[in-house]
């Protein structure tokens, strides 16, 4: 789960592939068919076409597949509250199982989340998790939701939830260092961080969040050299651009001071 999860570092990925127009997020399958298929596969190279697909495939009994393709068109039209409040929507009216469901608000939680909307992702996440409650992607989308809101301590209680479920996710230990950073236990969220590049050595999200949690610390050489190997690993990205920002900051005050953060 990694798309953008503005606030902390770590699990909004697949939002961020969604919210620069490239695709929506992916989820559950609400219908079969060559029909659903060819809606699906037209958002990514025509978000509109595929809306008007899926508008006529609906009002000839299309169903639950029509409207989920409608909602995701949405999305790549880039409408997000649009498409949030659609697959909210859905997720209430659904005749598919729980689990089905829970996705279905997963999604609308990450579109709210590309509308800038933490509140109601919060609240889509929440309705998901009500479903699927040791669903662990939810989990970490409602931590990032909580996150936008300030919220570190309940953000950190649902990072918690992941980790006690999967202790080998690293992009949980990378959140839950930036969650801890944020609540001012830096000496916890460099353990955390330690955690994460043991699992996955060249995260560039822990790297980046290891080299906030040095500069923080006063080791302005160590913080330089991880955002250096930031920008090496993941170029291009929004990653390594917060990574580049913090090399400038430093370049331009050397002396230590709090780094860019998400």
């Amino acid at each position: 789960m990694t798309l953008l999860r503005p606030i902390l570092l770590g699990a909004c990925s697949v939002l961020l592939l969604a919210a620069a127009g490239e695709r929506p997020p992916d989820g559950p399958r609400l219908a079969e068919g060559a029909q659903y298929d060819a809606c699906l596969g037209q958002i990514r190279t025509d978000a509109e076409g595929a809306r008007s697909m899926a508008e006529a495939w609906e009002a000839s009994g299309g169903g639950e597949g029509a409207r989920h393709c409608g909602a995701l068109a949405l999305l790549g039209m880039g409408e997000p509250e649009r498409a949030a409040e659609r697959l909210e929507q859905l997720g209430r009216a659904s005749r598919a199982g729980a689990a089905l469901r829970a996705s279905l608000f997963a999604q609308a939680g990450q579109a709210w989340m590309m509308a800038g909307d933490g509140s109601r992702a919060f609240g889509a996440t929440t309705m998901g998790l009500a479903l699927a409650p040791d669903d662990t992607e939810l989990l970490l989308d409602r931590a990032v939701a909580l996150g936008t809101l300030s919220r570190f301590a309940e953000a950190l209680e649902d990072a918690d939830r992941v980790l006690a479920l999967n202790p080998d996710r690293a992009e949980a230990w990378v959140f839950r260092a930036a969650a801890n950073r944020h609540l001012d236990k830096v000496g916890q969220a460099a353990e955390d961080v330690a955690r994460a590049l043991a699992l996955a050595p060249e995260n560039a999200e822990a790297m980046l969040e290891r080299g906030i949690i040095r500069q923080m610390q006063g080791d302005t050489a160590g913080a330089k050299q991880d955002w250096e190997r930031v920008a090496r690993l993941a170029p291009g990205s929004a990653t390594a651009d917060l990574a580049l920002q913090n090399l400038a900051l430093n370049e331009a005050v050397p002396t230590p001071r709090r780094p860019q953060r998400r």
